[in-house]
């Protein structure tokens, strides 16, 4: 049996519980040969932290892209986080097209906004170029602001299950197969997943926890990878990643001196085990 093999593009934050940071730990966890490609490294996160450092790497992904190339090195799957930049994104697609092994799936979390705004370093011409990123997706997974912003619908914080189906088929129409839509709560105290795939809905729930924590959606997107190329179906991988995600922040939620991030480390050996589970 030949050992899958996954790249990941995203920031490195150097300190800060997210992106790279965790993104190749959790994955490599799961027994998967995971290489990555910065799109920048910063000295922290930029939630709660003042006066961080911040250099692009964009000039750099067309290099590494050639010399990949070159010897030959392709990927089983390829999974973009935080990129930064809507200039990257071209490079992007072309990583997705010529180092993609038979077979290979295309992963994007179009990490970009929350909470009804794009991040600071957005503009919706990124938005638009996401877009094209999403169209060559064979899974995406966004939150609801991400949602919103790639198809246009208004955003809401209070919604109806029509409002989801609106929602997720304006998602597929981009072009990817699968969508995971998360952050999806329709009674008090509760949230979840909502898995579209083939014409086909399904809903993960779990209980809400009011603690918002920095980097849980780089902590799910990255379980989810894990799981799926571990050969789980995208719904167990998302109720995987669903559930590593809510421990992850149960063993954080204490601790008021561990505000930048989630203590993933301590809850890999729960993770391990579920993706090893049957």
């Amino acid at each position: 049996m030949t050992d899958k093999r996954v790249l990941t593009i995203q920031d490195i934050s150097c300190f800060g519980q997210c992106s790279l940071t965790v993104a190749l730990p959790i994955i490599s966890a799961c027994g998967i040969e995971t290489a990555v490609i910065p799109s920048a490294v910063l000295s922290t996160h930029t939630s709660g932290f003042t006066g961080f450092t911040c250099r692009d790497l964009a000039e750099d992904i067309p290099k590494i892209r050639d010399h990949w190339k070159e010897v030959g090195i392709k990927f089983d799957a390829v999974y973009t986080g935080y990129l930064g930049t809507s200039e990257m994104i071209s490079d992007v697609i072309s990583i997705m097209d010529e180092l993609g092994a038979e077979g290979s799936k295309n992963i994007v979390d179009p990490a970009m906004a929350d909470e009804g705004v794009l991040y600071p370093a957005f503009d919706m011409a990124y938005v638009e170029e996401m877009k094209k990123l999403c169209a060559k997706a064979d899974i995406i997974l966004p939150n609801i602001t991400e949602a919103c912003m790639l198809t246009g619908m208004e955003y809401r914080t209070e919604y109806d299950e029509a409002y989801i189906d609106e929602l997720l088929a304006k998602l597929s129409a981009l072009g990817a197969d699968t969508v995971i839509l998360t952050g999806v709560g329709y009674k008090p105290g509760r949230t979840g997943v909502v898995v579209f795939e083939d014409g086909k809905k399904s809903y993960y729930e779990h209980h809400r926890i009011d603690k918002g924590c920095h980097g849980t959606g780089d902590v799910y997107a990255s379980t989810f990878v894990g799981a799926l190329i571990n050969g789980k179906d995208a719904f167990t991988a998302a109720k995987i990643a669903a559930d590593y995600t809510v421990r992850c922040i149960e063993l954080t939620k204490g601790d008021t001196e561990h505000w930048y991030g989630v203590k993933f480390e301590k809850a890999m050996p729960e993770l391990i085990s579920a993706i090893h589970a049957e």
